[in-house]
């Protein structure tokens, strides 16, 4: 019953980072593509069907993670305290500033948008922050690190990724003018995508302190391997296949933390100690497994209906 949980929910954060990625991605690329006010409504209009549908996916993980590891989500968030709160800023400022920037006919919106960038980055930064941290192991006492190179690699590697998934999104979600732009923009983003898959495969490869940590090899090897052939599509397929490739990246680190630490995410730590009662745990299971399935159908039919590109008649939600 615990791996259960487990692995579900990998798949919950894996389906926010797959969907909700590319929301943070255009919001990085606002300014960048939106020249003037109705080109920043199109990009924003790009995932605007999409976008609360997308935070779910992390309401939900949260949700689970509370319920079905306690004391877990006790340690994980104390050990990244300072990286949680940074978190939860940037995702309250990019939530609130890209549904209240449209409310007021007319009125100036360069704050707003000022303040979507500054969010996507703040966010995007922070998780990358987080799940280095992950893939490094957390140490058994103390905060985590925040500030040291691996931690500003990955940081840095997230914003490059969600870049380049939002970019590729709006191949897909853009008008024609739009995709073109966006199109040029993978190009130049790939090769920096699969320079910091390279970083982080050396550095862990040559790094006795995280390899002394680590009881199996074989899940960093499958997730470089998925990684090159994901940067492969994402070069050679069309949009769509693109996008596919993308969302294969996005959720790499998902899986590379949650195989890679398996069983303990925390070194004194492993995921039974950390799990509810089993009595919890089956009574849970009643009320997850139904909620995952609507919010995979919802997202599902959501996606059908606006699958689309965006034209001059599509409704901007923002």
């Amino acid at each position: 019953m615990e791996l259960f949980f487990w692995c579900l929910l990998g798949l919950l954060l894996a389906g926010y980072f797959a969907l909700a990625g590319y929301d943070y991605g255009v919001g990085l690329l606002l300014r960048a593509f939106g020249r003037d006010e109705p080109d920043r409504r199109r990009v924003l209009g790009s995932f605007g069907p999409f976008f609360l549908g997308n935070e779910v996916w992390l309401v939900a993980a949260v949700g689970l993670l509370f319920g079905a590891f306690p004391l877990l989500e006790g340690k994980v968030f104390k050990q990244n305290y300072l990286v949680v709160v940074a978190m939860l800023v940037g995702l309250v400022a990019f939530t609130a500033a890209v549904q209240l920037r449209s409310r007021r006919p007319g009125a100036g919106r360069g704050g707003w948008d000022l303040l979507i960038v500054g969010g996507a980055v703040v966010t995007t930064g922070s998780w990358g922050v987080f799940f280095g941290n992950l893939v490094r192991g957390l140490p058994a006492t103390g905060p985590a690190p925040v500030a040291d190179p691996f931690s500003v690699l990955w940081a840095l590697g997230f914003l490059a990724l969600f870049a380049l998934h939002g970019a590729v999104f709006l191949t897909v979600r853009g008008d024609a003018e739009l995709a073109a732009k966006a199109g040029r923009l993978v190009r130049r983003l790939l090769p920096v995508v699969a320079g910091f898959v390279v970083v982080v495969a050396g550095w862990m490869g040559l790094s006795a302190q995280i390899m002394s940590t680590v009881d199996r090899v074989w899940p960093a090897v499958l997730a470089l391997v998925a990684a090159a052939v994901a940067l492969v599509v994402v070069w050679r397929g069309s949009p769509r296949v693109a996008l596919g490739g993308t969302m294969t990246l996005a959720v790499l680190p998902v899986v590379l933390a949650g195989t890679l630490r398996f069983p303990y995410l925390l070194l004194s730590l492993d995921f039974e100690q950390a799990a509810a009662s089993l009595g919890t745990l089956r009574l849970l299971a009643f009320v997850a497994v139904p909620t995952v399935a609507v919010v995979v159908l919802v997202q599902w039919l959501t996606w059908r209906a606006n699958r689309r590109p965006i034209s001059d008649r599509s409704l901007l939600h923002f």
